[in-house]
């Protein structure tokens, strides 16, 4: 028999009831929170070039505080997810941001490269701890009626993340010095922890599944394939955006004061891929919008990896445009991909989705990994080679998935829970 995971319940039933205006503006704390966590998980790419001089490491070990976070919060979600299952849900979102706000103070203070990378493993099992709980705080004080508002209002605090936060923080770095930028995000995430404490009621916890309910999902051929097409499609894009910054500097010749406003422009194409692909996926089918945005991030690979035969004026030429395509598709996949997963077993949604989560974090840091050895062989102009790699090995797990089913023609059902946030 499926058995299903509800969302949380408050611990006085008069606020759980609370579907008001002013109880879903409470949660612009946890946007707020969603900011700080999308802000230092992707201004870091930004900013290794002077990591990695200040800290005298060179950029491949630089790249593995990327590689080292993202796998950590693979690995730690899950975990984390049993560990704190009892916990009372206000409680747990504020110790998580306080452990947020310390590992950002500590990044800050690094002295070494070893302290910065112990830091940045703090600041993974944090918000690996935050975000599925936050998720799961929205869905149930929104209620029924409200859920995919209030959950879209913790989500916007990612997707604002990547539209401003990591332009930001990268000015902030070229301004005052990457410790700065950890300094500013963690005062975010005080704010944060300060506004959750005042104005959030508790909330009791609700059922979480076990570690081995979660291994029995991944075994389901249909659920398995899909959480393969997301580490391959991740891993393609972070190949690349680790080290966005050294291979626009490498093939289109631009400085560092050309990096802010290439990320604003890849942040405001990401947004409208997420707002597009769900719309999409409920008129042709999540498989399709997987396989054209999939197309679509091949396309620009390529392009990445051809403009490095061209000198660098005409070469941005290409790189620009490319990288539009690229962020409007491979966030868009991200949308489409969690649609398929909902579809396919709405009622272990929650287990399925926080299992997505962690395929995506588990790409990132593949990317990062696989960017790290391309540039340790001092070959920058190969990160699109290796990334298009990752993206016709993603395309073909999909091709080789079937055809559309009824069921992955949309989203459907009441799939949003407590774990569904990356």
């Amino acid at each position: 028999m499926t058995r299903t995971y509800p969302v949380l319940q408050e611990l006085n039933p008069g606020r759980a009831q609370a579907t008001s205006a002013d109880s879903l503006a409470s949660l612009i704390w946890l946007t707020l929170g969603a900011f700080a966590i999308g802000t230092e998980g992707f201004m870091i790419a930004g900013l290794l070039p002077a990591l990695a001089r200040d800290l005298n490491v060179g950029l491949p070990a630089a790249g593995h505080l990327v590689t080292a976070f993202s796998l950590a919060y693979a690995i730690g979600a899950p975990v984390m997810a049993v560990l704190t299952a009892g916990l009372e849900r206000r409680r747990l979102l504020v110790v998580a941001m306080g452990g947020f706000a310390l590992g950002n103070l500590l990044a800050a203070l690094a002295p070494s490269y070893a302290g910065l990378l112990a830091a940045r493993l703090l600041l993974a099992l944090s918000a690996a701890s935050f975000m599925p709980a936050a998720s799961g705080y929205a869905a149930a004080l929104g209620g029924p009626e409200r859920r995919g508002r209030a959950l879209s209002t913790v989500t916007t605090g990612l997707t604002l993340a990547i539209i401003a936060g990591v332009p930001l923080g990268v000015l902030v770095g070229q301004g005052f010095g990457w410790r700065a930028t950890f300094f500013g995000v963690a005062g975010l995430a005080v704010f944060s922890l300060l506004g959750i404490l005042i104005r959030l009621p508790r909330q009791r916890p609700g059922v979480t599944a076990g570690l081995g309910e979660r291994l029995a999902l991944a075994k389901r051929r249909d659920i398995l394939g899909v959480l393969v097409t997301s580490v391959l499609t991740v891993a393609g894009t972070f190949t690349v955006y680790t080290y966005l910054s050294v291979f626009i500097a490498g093939v289109g010749g631009l400085g560092p004061q050309a990096l802010a406003p290439i990320l604003l422009g890849f942040g405001l194409a990401s947004a409208v891929g997420t707002q597009l692909s769900g719309s999409a996926a409920d008129r042709c089918g999540a498989r399709s919008i997987v396989i054209v945005g999939g197309g679509l991030a091949l396309l620009a690979y390529l392009a990445f990896s051809l403009s490095a035969a061209l000198e660098p004026a005409r070469a941005m030429l290409v790189l620009l445009p490319a990288i539009l395509i690229w962020g409007f598709a491979s966030w868009g996949l991200i949308t489409a991909q969690q649609a398929r997963l909902v579809a396919l077993a709405p009622a272990l949604a929650p287990i399925s989705l926080s299992m997505n989560s962690s395929a995506i974090y588990l790409g990132s840091a593949m990317g990062a990994a696989a960017g790290a050895v391309v540039i340790a062989n001092g070959a920058v102009e190969r990160l699109g080679w290796v990334a298009a790699g990752f993206a016709v090995a993603a395309l073909l797990s999909v091709l080789l998935s079937g055809s559309n089913t009824s069921a992955e023609g949309n989203g459907g059902g009441d799939g949003f829970s407590s774990e569904a946030s990356p």
